[in-house]
């Protein structure tokens, strides 16, 4: 019982600041707003390219690996044929 009102709690609480958030917005000026969409656009930015940035890193670090495990596969099967012969 005492997780349902935290939980519900916390919903009304995030309700509450969504309704805040709203009214601040519709209280802003044209100006103040123009600022708010400036900053909302270069953080979105950021993100995207730090997002591309790590998705580049890994898929380096992903072929890096490929590669030195198909050459370790390689070495290991020539190890096992000169053991043949």
């Amino acid at each position: 019982m005492k997780k349902q009102q935290g939980k519900g709690l916390l919903a009304l609480l995030g309700i509450g600041a969504g309704v805040f958030a709203w009214w601040k917005y519709k209280n802003l000026s044209p100006e103040q707003k123009e600022e708010l969409h400036g900053k909302v656009n270069e953080v979105g930015q950021r993100v995207k390219d730090t997002y591309t940035e790590v998705e580049s890193t890994v898929k380096t670090k992903l072929d890096e690996l490929k590669t030195g495990a198909k050459k370790e596969v390689s070495d290991i099967q020539e190890e096992v044929n000169a053991m043949k012969n």
